[in-house]
């Protein structure tokens, strides 16, 4: 990475601290009470945050709450918003987030033993619900998930269908044997038996 996008990075977290929202406020806070700057504040917590991550108990449990929460919040906000461009970028990232939770899990024996692997979920969560050009899930949806699922959608489809008319085809079948339970525990009860 060049010395000049370091400084343009370091520039735009900068002013981000700067605007006014909760988290700023809170900075601005333990700026006044050390006398430290918001920016050097940033850097030691997300310092902390990533030796916390690379070797803390509960690093799992953390950097899911990360994955989760502000994508919630931001999908939440979304829904609310006008827009589309938002609703389309947060179910991106859902659809990302469950394809790699759906991976993780049938890979989670061998990813136990990938040194630093909840930090480096994190940064990729993080790359994922990044803004602008810089966000992983669209890069990942176009030219992973996407032509995987046009691909096969007509496969898929098919399938769901036939799921859908099993399933009434037994809850048919399950409702007629209730009922003829029913009508037979009536009459066993008007018998007397």
């Amino acid at each position: 990475m060049a010395a000049a996008e370091v400084k343009s990075y370091r520039e735009k977290l900068e002013k981000y601290l700067y605007e006014k929202n909760a988290f700023t406020d809170l900075l601005a806070k333990a700026e006044a009470k050390t006398g430290v700057k918001r920016v050097y504040i940033v850097y030691v917590l997300l310092t902390i945050l990533c030796l916390y991550l690379a070797i803390g108990y509960g690093a799992g449990f953390l950097c899911n709450l990360i994955g989760f929460v502000y994508p919630a919040y931001a999908s939440v906000k979304a829904i609310e918003s006008e827009r589309k461009e938002d609703d389309t970028q947060w179910l991106t990232y859902w659809v990302v987030y469950s394809v790699f939770g759906l991976a993780e899990f049938w890979f989670d024996i061998l990813l136990f033993w990938i040194p630093f692997y909840y930090l480096l979920k994190c940064l990729f969560l993080l790359y994922c619900m990044a803004p602008g050009s810089y966000n992983g899930s669209e890069m990942i949806y176009q030219r992973i998930i996407r032509p995987f699922v046009l691909r096969h959608q007509d496969k898929v489809d098919r399938f769901i269908d036939q799921a859908g008319k099993r399933a009434k085809e037994a809850l048919d079948t399950a409702e007629g044997a209730a009922g003829q339970f029913a009508a037979d525990a009536v009459s066993k009860s008007l018998k007397g038996e």
